[in-house]
Parts: C-alpha cells; structure tokens; sequence
C-alpha cells in the first residue's frame, strides 16, 4: 500500500542492513485502519527494530488507542480519539504530506533517526541524570559517524568572534537574572556561553537566599541553538562525553528547576529549548518558534533535550519534532505543554 508515495508496510519486517551495514528500511509506516495491524498484540509491532510511525486518514478505531504507546509517534488527520494519551499523537492536516516529509528525513540520516527512536524508547522512565548520560554517549557515537562527517564537510567552520561577557549575570534581592548575550549570533550557545551559564547557576545552587531565577536572551532571540561552527572541535568522541555530561547546562537548569522561570522569544532552537525546557516555568513570546533540526546534521538532540522536552510533551512528539525538524509556533507549544504561558505583548 502507498501513502503519498511513502509505502505502508509491515512493521515487524526486521531491520535491513545493506552490505557496508548501513540501514536499508529503517521506517515502517503503519496503517491505523487495517484489520492486520488491530489484530496483532501491540508488542508485535516493535519487533522488527524499526522506526515505527502509525498513520491514521480518518477516525481512528477503538482497537487502535492500545497501539499508540508503543509506536514511536503517530500521524492523525482525523478527530482527536476520546481515551487517548494526547502526548502519543499529532494532529496534522495531511497526514500522507507529513509522512512524506518525515520519511525524506528518516532516509537521510537513518542511522541518527534510529539512535533517536531507540534512545527516547529507553530513557523514557530514567532520571534526569541517567538519561542525560545515555543521550551524552548516543550523541558522541553519531559524532563519530559518517552521516555528521558528511554535514561538517559540506560547511567550511567560520574564524570565531567575541564580543564580550556570552552570559550577564544581576541579582536583584532574591531574583538571579542570567541573560545570555550573543545577540550578533542570536545567542547561538557556543562552549563559552555554556560554561558561563552553567558557572551562573552555580550561584542558585550554593546560595539558598537567590529564590527565583530568571533565564533569557538579549536580541531578536533566545538562542538560535548550538554554535555550528565548535560543532565536531572537541578532540575525540570520548573526551566529548565527559566533557557534556561535566558542563551540562541543562542540568544546571533542572537542579534549580523549582525556582526556574524561562522567557522565551523569537528562534528556541536545539539547545535553545532543551537547556530551557528543564526550567519549572516557561512563558513564550507570542513570536517564539521552536525547532530540533539535529537529524539534518546527522545527530540528535544533544543538550538534554531527549530528557526534558520529552518530560514535557511525551517522547512521541518529540520524536516527531526531531524527527521532522518541523517548527512549532508558540501556540501549538502552549496547546502541547512545551510552553506554559504565552506573554502578553505590551
């Protein structure tokens, strides 16, 4: 069966692998509708070690909400089913357009999409600590990879620029305001910035007086994401493991989560969002968008966020985002709990 030129097929098939080990089938797409997918205990459908994606054009049957949990996200064009987990779906339009997109983007980097999926599969219940370690050491093995090797040579890395403090840091009675500041490169979060937030947040740690912090940008946003041009500089896999998991921004944020207040605005991309959606509190500008477009370069998520952005939205959803690389608006966020707040502009 064909959606939209994307074949429906069945799950179970196992993984193919061509002769240089590289996947040949990594994504099954699955009919929601269809007699031999209800029929099978949901289990069956994991078997084939596969990315599975369910896809549902119209209503989707009673039989269908068992399934929903152990896909790894579904498309569904019809009415939202009563009973069902919201987290474990998305609501699209078009669901063979969605398909198409997100399948052209599984094929171009197979072997991140499937660390992705197996990854978010196995962290889902961990804590914060241990699924910052295994997203850490998922995230240095694709370094090593030849899908990242491809995107590092295809972009020449730029001479690196400083313009000053990459985090300011003010106390206000008890408020900890740390805003990042690399406006000129819409704060993209450069091994600096993230040593500098992190020594920031030292501060809330140590000293119980500081009762609220206050995480934002300064310019047109609040981070555009990892600074492309350090990405792949750290000498080897390894020492880059270690290294992530000692300056870890978003751990930084989750020790002081109870007292942490995000305001977003303009791009939250990549780290952008996953640092930031560890904070207790997000409030977006209505201009926020947010974006994980880890796949396209070869690799995933790697500041936190297979932890905390799936501790807000499910795992399913963002599969879906880091899958796609789809942006949400800050609307849609909000509707998904990716967001808390939006702010009123004045």
């Amino acid at each position: 069966m064909q959606l939209n030129g994307q074949r429906i097929d069945d799950p179970s098939a196992p993984l193919a692998l061509g002769e240089d080990g590289y996947p040949r089938n990594p994504l099954a797409l699955v009919d929601l509708g269809a007699p031999e997918v209800l029929d099978r205990p949901p289990h069956a459908l994991r078997d084939g070690g596969r990315i599975i994606v369910g896809v549902a054009r119209g209503p989707l049957p009673e039989r269908a909400l068992p399934l929903l949990p152990v896909l790894d996200c579904t498309l569904l064009e019809g009415p939202p089913p009563g009973g069902a987990d919201p987290r474990t779906y998305v609501p699209v339009s078009d669901a063979g357009a969605s398909a198409e997109r997100l399948g052209r983007s599984v094929r171009g980097a197979p072997l991140a999409a499937l660390t992705l999926a197996g990854l978010l599969r196995a962290t889902e219940q961990l804590a914060v600590s241990e699924g910052l370690g295994a997203e850490s050491a998922a995230y240095s093995t694709l370094l090593a990879g030849p899908e990242f090797a491809a995107w590092r040579a295809e972009r020449p890395r730029r001479p690196g620029s400083s313009s000053g403090d990459p985090v300011l840091v003010h106390r206000d009675g008890g408020l900890l305001r740390v805003e990042l500041n690399r406006p000129e490169r819409r704060n993209a979060f450069s091994a600096a910035l993230r040593d500098e937030l992190v020594e920031a947040l030292e501060i809330a740690r140590l000293d119980s007086t500081v009762t609220a912090v206050e995480l934002s940008g300064r310019g047109p946003s609040f981070c555009s994401g990892g600074d492309l041009d350090e990405f792949g500089t750290t000498p080897d896999p390894a020492t880059a493991h270690v290294l992530r998991l000692r300056q870890s921004a978003g751990a930084a944020v989750d020790r002081c989560r109870g007292r942490a207040h995000a305001r977003l605005h303009g791009a939250c991309v990549g780290a952008g969002i996953e640092v930031s959606a560890f904070a207790g509190r997000i409030t977006a500008h209505p201009d926020a968008f947010f974006q994980l477009p880890e796949l396209s370069m070869g690799l995933i998520p790697g500041a936190g966020g297979t932890v905390s952005i799936t501790r807000r939205i499910g795992r399913w959803r963002t599969a879906f985002m880091a899958l796609t690389g789809e942006r949400l608006d800050a609307g849609t966020a909000r509707g998904w709990g990716l967001v808390d707040h939006i702010a009123v502009p004045r």
